[in-house]
């Protein structure tokens, strides 16, 4: 046999188009869903894994359409409750990559509770949650991230809730790794994407997505090219906070822990350089993220990029050390003698 028969078969890297599916996306023109499916197409042959070893989880949501438009496995569930079918996939399956697919109301309304225990759990899951600050599939009532104030068809004389922040809410939750992209950031949110899919634990990544139909241009005040750049804060681990134009604008933190908006330089009213704060991705302590995460406009610019990135046990992998364990020291179990084990109770009929 010649050694062209003996060589192991190589099998051809993956393409963006091996993650695209028969299947044609079903959204509004203009929506930014398209360019984050885009984008998430792109990055998953850069993580080296086949595709049967993907798993696509998605709730109910114009988001939630998103494993029909993977070429991977994938399941469409029903409201709020992705992360929690996920889960039972990751912890079953911990060799597969589980990614969810999510939005603002579908994660943070009827799914807040299953988001952020698996949070909090920090389990394997890849998690995309799209932030258009609406509900788009039901035709444009509030969600939990919708402004005070806004009129929409179910409030007319304005929205009286108080939004959630959703990276606030997250972090809360003890979420290892959280990050924030936008739509009309490409690079960027590819960027983000790999960082997303190479972290052991839950990873975070919110998207700012548009709605051209039922909230367009939400997010303008970040993404308008002529201010953007005085508007958008780009975090670099090891880097100091500065945004602008000429990068001339930092953040300074207060004695009293707060951000502070200044200009950098030399020169009255100016501060220098050695002032500004400089990003630190993997603080332990939740409160630096915490802060990032409540800056908005028009007070400060809005940080992009990843907020935390800290290291903790899996949740899959505690289980399974656990299971391992018990199975060293007790031997393989018997589902019919552990049924029947125990306190038991027999009912019987007086008839």
């Amino acid at each position: 046999m010649s050694t062209t028969e003996n060589a192991p078969l190589v099998k051809p890297a993956l393409s963006r188009k091996d993650f695209v599916s028969n299947q044609e996306p079903r959204w509004c023109p203009g929506c930014g869903d398209y360019a984050i499916l885009a984008q998430v197409q792109k990055v998953m042959p850069e993580f080296g894994i086949p595709r049967e070893k993907f798993v696509f989880v998605s709730g109910i949501g114009c988001s939630s359409r998103f494993p029909y438009y993977m070429n991977t496995y994938g399941f469409h569930t029903i409201h709020g409750r992705a992360p929690t079918i996920a889960t039972g996939i990751r912890l079953s399956r911990p060799d597969l990559t589980v990614w969810v697919a999510t939005g603002d109301g579908d994660a943070l309304a009827i799914g807040g509770n299953h988001l952020i225990h698996a949070l909090r759990r920090n389990i394997g899951l890849k998690i995309i949650l799209f932030n258009n600050r609406i509900y788009g599939l039901t035709k444009g009532q509030p969600s939990p991230t919708s402004e005070l104030g806004k009129k929409t068809k179910s409030t007319p004389s304005g929205l009286a809730d108080h939004p959630f922040s959703t990276l606030s809410v997250v972090i809360g939750a003890e979420g290892t790794f959280i990050a924030r992209s936008i739509d009309t950031e490409l690079a960027h949110m590819q960027q983000m994407l790999k960082r997303v899919g190479e972290h052991q634990g839950t990873a975070l990544l919110e998207v700012y997505q548009n709605c051209p139909v039922f909230n367009d241009d939400a997010f303008i005040h970040i993404t308008d090219k002529s201010t953007k750049a005085d508007r958008i804060l780009y975090l670099e681990h090891g880097k100091p906070l500065l945004f602008g134009k000429n990068k001339d604008k930092g953040i300074r933190i207060t004695k009293s822990f707060s951000p502070e908006v200044v200009e950098v330089g030399e020169g009255e009213g100016k501060v220098p350089l050695s002032e500004i704060a400089v990003h630190d991705e993997t603080v332990e302590n939740p409160a630096y993220a915490f802060m990032l995460s409540r800056m908005e406009w028009p007070e400060y610019p809005v940080p992009l990029g990843v907020l935390r990135n800290v290291t903790r046990p899996t949740y899959e992998a505690l289980v399974h050390a656990q299971k391992e364990k018990m199975v060293a020291t007790r031997g393989k179990g018997d589902i019919s003698k552990l049924l029947r084990s125990g306190e038991t109770w027999v009912i019987e009929s007086e008839n």
